[in-house]
């Protein structure tokens, strides 16, 4: 029964995506351009060629195909999503200026019609011969459609201008490396010697066939230069295998912070082989917390497996990380995914730190991530627990973020006492 829930949900996806891309060429191509001419040609070999391509970049990562071939259809496929998603809002909000523009097109080119006045008006009695009136309208009729092409690029050329600079402002962002954000969270358990400790949060830095060793090394030079007590990467690394991606991450053995640097997985760890990453991470310096528990000097740092890690019998086990502590002491909880925290209240946790959402990455997909995810993005409280969720520090999908920068959380922790 699930599976044929997916089946016609991927078929009524596929059929939106037709009818969207089959719509765009009618505005973009059809409408702008001659019958026959190069730029017909031209515009409907991209309006196949590029759905292609994302679907290719989609597919291929989980189908096992050739790295270079992931790469090769990544950049084209993915930002191909992220200006489709655009163009087709863009050209959304175009439409009712179009089609008011070509109304009043249609009223002006209406034989007899003048400007300004509801409709046509008679010819007067001294009329132009009719030769002369037979030879005028083809060139009415030819003037009249030179006019609506003319409507026609003016909005579909603006339409396009905003997708693409959008996209390409939002490419920018990403390829240009995170900011960093600092947040001061009060814990009320937090002994007065611990005061100002300081927990640099990486989450969801998705390297693979777009984002690779030269955005790791921006991240470590950023989290380095905020010189943290402790540096937590909390779930989606990776987007694919060790032998493809090992070199991508080697970068990250020169993190470096007084009290270590910690790694929980995350969903997309699990579609790429979490196992043989929980052992890579470990060669390079970072240790794993797989729903375990250390004791810090002055407070207790818990992590937990991803949910997603249930399909293969290793998911969250929050007994095991948190169920025997001294619950007199603080607890800071890594946990991918913000959906556990109420997991996390029930176990007495004061912070729990996420990523997952990267605060919807592309807008309007925050209003989505709100639909799923308790919190979206920043600080907040559930009882006794807060719960801080980062936007995260690469991107999934489109190497784009609009609306939602990218970020590495300094989180400063405050002592009541202090």
């Amino acid at each position: 029964m699930t599976v044929l829930v997916f089946a016609l949900v991927a078929l009524a996806v596929c059929a939106l995506l037709v009818l969207v891309h089959r719509w765009l060429w009618i505005r973009l191509v059809r409408d702008t351009t001659a019958p026959g001419g190069r730029a017909r040609r031209i515009g409907t070999a991209l309006a196949i060629a590029l759905p292609l391509l994302s679907v290719a970049a989609l597919t291929t990562g989980r189908a096992g195909a050739p790295f270079w071939l992931q790469q090769t259809v990544a950049w084209p496929g993915y930002l191909w999503l992220a200006v489709l998603l655009y163009l087709t809002l863009t050209m959304l909000v175009a439409e009712p200026i179009r089609a008011l523009s070509l109304r009043r097109l249609a009223h002006c080119d209406t034989p007899g019609a003048v400007p300004g006045r509801p409709g046509p008006v008679e010819a007067p009695a001294a009329a132009a011969p009719a030769a002369a009136t037979v030879t005028a309208e083809p060139t009415a009729v030819g003037d009249g459609l030179t006019r609506r092409r003319f409507v026609a690029r003016t909005v579909g050329g603006t339409a396009a201008a905003v997708a693409l600079g959008t996209v390409g402002a939002g490419t920018y962002g990403v390829l240009r490396g995170p900011s960093v954000k600092r947040v001061r969270v009060p814990l009320a358990k937090l002994p007065r010697a611990a005061h100002g400790f300081r927990i640099a949060v990486v989450s969801d830095v998705h390297l693979g066939p777009v984002l690779g060793r030269a955005h790791t090394q921006r991240i470590v030079d950023t989290v380095n230069r905020t010189q943290p007590d402790l540096i937590a990467i909390v779930g989606d690394l990776v987007d694919g295998s060790v032998p493809d991606l090992g070199s991508a991450a080697e970068p990250l053995r020169r993190l470096a912070a007084r009290h270590g640097s910690y790694f929980v997985t995350g969903n997309h760890e699990y579609f790429s082989g979490a196992q043989q990453w929980i052992d890579h991470v470990r060669e390079l310096g970072l240790t794993p917390l797989e729903n375990a528990r250390q004791e810090l000097p002055h407070f207790d740092l818990a992590g937990v497996n991803d949910i997603q890690g249930e399909q293969e019998g290793k998911g969250p086990d929050f007994g095991a990380a948190l169920g025997d502590r001294d619950r007199a002491r603080a607890a800071v909880l890594l946990a991918h995914q913000p959906v556990v925290i109420h997991d996390a209240v029930r176990h007495g946790v004061d912070l729990q730190l996420s990523g997952h959402t990267h605060g919807g990455q592309l807008w309007p997909g925050n209003y989505l991530a709100e639909l799923a995810n308790p919190t979206v993005a920043g600080l907040e409280r559930y009882g006794d627990t807060q719960l801080y969720v980062s936007r995260g520090a690469g991107a999934w999908g489109p190497p784009v973020r609009v609306g939602a920068p990218s970020d590495i959380t300094v989180v400063e922790l405050a002592s009541f006492q202090a």
